[in-house]
């Protein structure tokens, strides 16, 4: 089962003291606030807009709802608040560029760095136990990439 999505109220207290607690400091964080109404299955646009405005309101200084795809609800959530907002990049939705022209200023990978990281690893241990070390040529880009980064 799903958890619960907070009532609007209580979701708007919580993210009130996440951005005392990011911009009070003596460093300010950036606070990003989610609408997550579309990772559990509530796609509903207008309750998801309505959550964004109230976290805007309440001190967010990113907005980002999570599973929306759709050129359409993008732009709708672009044109409906006055902060950045933040769209996870699909395989299967819009490009770089589209997103950009929707107004996005915030793009995510979500796991897929990790995905890929995972799923190079699976392939080189596949060649080494078919007895290959051919992997040792790919991975070349890391290690000139962490020496650079280390000198």
């Amino acid at each position: 089962m799903l958890p619960p999505i907070y009532e609007l109220e209580l979701a708007k207290e919580r993210i009130s003291a996440a951005a005392e607690a990011a911009h009070g400091g003596e460093h300010r964080l950036v606070l990003t606030a989610r609408a997550e109404n579309y990772l559990h299955g509530r796609p509903d646009l207008a309750d998801t807009i309505g959550r964004l405005q109230a976290y805007q309101e309440a001190g967010a200084d990113v907005l980002y709802a999570p599973g929306v795809s759709g050129p359409s609800e993008i732009e709708s959530i672009v044109s409906s608040v006055d902060r950045p907002v933040n769209v996870l990049l699909l395989p299967h939705g819009p490009t770089i560029a589209d997103l950009t022209a929707l107004g996005v200023q915030r793009i995510s990978v979500g796991g897929t760095y990790a995905y890929a990281t995972i799923g190079w690893l699976v392939e080189a241990g596949r060649e080494l136990l078919a007895g290959s070390a051919s992997f040792f040529d790919r991975a070349a880009v890391g290690r000139t990439a962490v020496e650079e980064a280390f000198r």
